[in-house]
């Protein structure tokens, strides 16, 4: 069974940044997409920012330019950096791993964006 554990969660100002990570218990190349997703209160949970196994990146247009996703392949690890942070950015953030064969997600980490 794959485990993601995503950590860096917390509270920042508007304006601010912060970095997720998410440590898999799998190597990151037997996935075919890595990715963060988020889910606000009495919302859907939408795609942030996507990496597939061959280096293509995606990103919600409303992320495009502030988020960026990364990954150390030696340390098993998918990163979320988010500048810039808005309060509609507030969410719980939820790493995502897919293979042919099953979609993985982890427990979520909880960003808030207030002053």
């Amino acid at each position: 069974q794959v485990q993601l554990v995503e950590s860096g969660g917390g509270l920042v100002q508007p304006g601010g940044s912060l970095s997720l990570s998410c440590a898999a218990s799998r190597r990151l190349f037997t996935f075919n997409v890595v990715g963060w997703y988020r889910q606000a209160p009495g919302k859907e949970r939408e795609l942030v920012a996507t990496s597939t196994s061959s280096g293509s990146t995606n990103y919600a247009d409303s992320v495009k330019g502030r988020f960026t996703i990364s990954k150390d392949h030696a340390k098993n690890t998918v990163y979320l950096q988010m500048n810039s942070l808005k309060p509609e950015d507030a969410a719980v953030y939820y790493c995502n791993a897919q293979s042919y064969s099953a979609n993985y997600w982890g427990q979520g980490t909880q960003v808030t964006v207030s002053s």
